[in-house]
Parts: C-alpha cells; sequence; structure tokens
C-alpha cells in the first residue's frame, strides 16, 4: 500500500485498485483530522466518546479527499456486531450514517452498485476487505475481526453479489486492507480452539493460519486465513491484494485496540462506484 496527502489529510491506497477507473477507495490513517485528545486527529467513529462536530468535519475532509466535495450524504455505514451479515445498499440507503441514522443493526458487510455512495467500514485491529467487480460494475466493503473471518464473511459477501449483481467470484479483484499482522496478533487457547473448527489441520499449517507458541499462546494470521476463504470460492490468486501494513506495528499512524485499548478513535475503510461510471 502507499501513502496519499490530499488537503492535509493522509490516507492509505492500493495501487491496483487506483488503476481501476469507475472506482474510488482509500484506507484513513491518524492524521488530518479534526479530533482532539485520544482521538487525533481523524476519529470517525461516533460511538467513542468523541465530539461530533468533529466526528463529522472528519468525514467532511473523507468526502472531499473522494472528491464528494465535503458532503456527508453519500457515505453508509455498517453497523458492526462481528456478524457475517451483509446488506444490499441502494438509492433509498444513501447517507446512513454520519447523515442520518441507520435502521438496521447487526451488519457487517456492505455491497452495492449504485454510483455516489461511499460504503464504510470501521477498524482499529480486524482488517477491512474490498471487493470489486469490473463486469458487472459492483462493490463490496466487509469487516472481517475473527470471528467473521471464522464465519467466512468473504465467502458471504461474494455469494450476496452473485445474488444480487451476478458477480462471478473469477472476475473479482479483492484486497485485504490494514489490520493487525499475524506476528502481533497473539490469542488464548480458547480463542484459537473455537477459530480452528472451520478449518483442517493442513489449511492451519500450510497456510500459516495459526501457529502454537509456548505457554498456551498462539499467533493468528487473519490476512492468511481470508485469503485461503478468497481463493476456495473460486477468486483468482493474481486478483488478492494483502495489505503490508499492521495496525499494531504503527500506532502512530493507525489506531489499534492493541496498542491503544479504549482510549482511541477509529480507523475507517472506504469504496464507491465513481458517480459517472
Amino acid at each position: 500500500m502507499e501513502l496519499r496527502e490530499k488537503n492535509g489529510v493522509k490516507y492509505l491506497v492500493f495501487p491496483r485498485l487506483e488503476s481501476i477507473d469507475f472506482i474510488d477507495h482509500l484506507f484513513s490513517t491518524r492524521l488530518g483530522g479534526a479530533s482532539k485528545g485520544c482521538y487525533s486527529e481523524m476519529n470517525l467513529s461516533y460511538t467513542r466518546g468523541d465530539d461530533k462536530e468533529a466526528v463529522d468535519e472528519n468525514y467532511r475532509r473523507i468526502a472531499d479527499v473522494m472528491g464528494h466535495g465535503k458532503n456527508l450524504d453519500d457515505f453508509v455505514s455498517t453497523f458492526q456486531t462481528h456478524t457475517t451479515n451483509i446488506k444490499v445498499i441502494t438509492e433509498e440507503d444513501r447517507g446512513k450514517g454520519p447523515a442520518k441514522s441507520r435502521d438496521y443493526t447487526d451488519i457487517d458487510g456492505l455491497i452495492t452498485n449504485v454510483p455516489g455512495i461511499i460504503l464504510s467500514t470501521f477498524h482499529a485491529d480486524c482488517p477491512p476487505i474490498y471487493f470489486i467487480d469490473p463486469v458487472n460494475k459492483a462493490i463490496g466493503l466487509s469487516h472481517s475481526g475473527w470471528k467473521g473471518t471464522k464465519g467466512e464473511i468473504a465467502a458471504r459477501t461474494i455469494e450476496k453479489m452473485s445474488e444480487n449483481y451476478g458477480t462471478k467470484a473469477s472476475d473479482l479483484i479483492c484486497a485485504i486492507g490494514p489490520s493487525i499482522c499475524g506476528e502481533c496478533y497473539e490469542i488464548e487457547e480458547d480463542v484459537a480452539t473455537e477459530f480452528s473448527e472451520n478449518y483442517t489441520e493442513e489449511e492451519l499449517k500450510n497456510e500459516k493460519i495459526l501457529i502454537k507458541y509456548p505457554k498456551g499462546k498462539y499467533r493468528l494470521y487473519l490476512w492468511n486465513a481470508i485469503k485461503l476463504t478468497l481463493l476456495k470460492k473460486g477468486v483468482k490468486k493474481e486478483n488478492i491484494i494483502v495489505t503490508d501494513i499492521c495496525t499494531r506495528c504503527n500506532p502512530d499512524l493507525l489506531f489499534s485496540h492493541r496498542i491503544h485499548h479504549d482510549d482511541r478513535g477509529n480507523l475507517a475503510a472506504f469504496l464507491s462506484i465513481k458517480r459517472d461510471s
């Protein structure tokens, strides 16, 4: 991934996704926003105790970076509770997030084929997954923590895109965004046991998904697990892009729950179809 800056806002992009002419995307950093204190600077969550006006301004700056002026009305946000539920976003949903209340809960993934809507998911160590269907001009964006990864939210997103837009997995371009890397993601045996239920021993070992360490500790490699799910679903290996940026390793650039605990803001992933597509 590469760091960009526009009007003081610093953000991350995948160069491969930048080359797709009908979409815009970014992953926020904590730099270039209006928030203060532990939320400094680009907090994109309204639920962590930050000042609403500051968060609104942060969204305006993101909208401006993505070519939407300083308009809050184009964002649509998830209501994340570590599910594998995916919502189809239509024109009627435009603005559900910073501009108006969401009339749904328990949604960790969004899909749409409506130009001008900015899909938004929230992150502070859990991976975002971007889905682009260049054939049918449809997109998806999902939040994939360990529960969502175990439940294969990546596969559920592809299935939902197939049902609604005729998407074929073999056409998709997918990107796994900034989050905690496997070397930093230490988990206890209870989580390791629960997570491993959906994988064979060979997959856990050969794909380097779960590595046992001394004293009942494990390292969980979510990026590898998500990539395996995408491959098994039919996404081509050459069309899966995996981040090289860990949230925990970069606390000055990104919020990390493992580093900052509850004294932090939230990052966000954004994906939209350009208005003239």
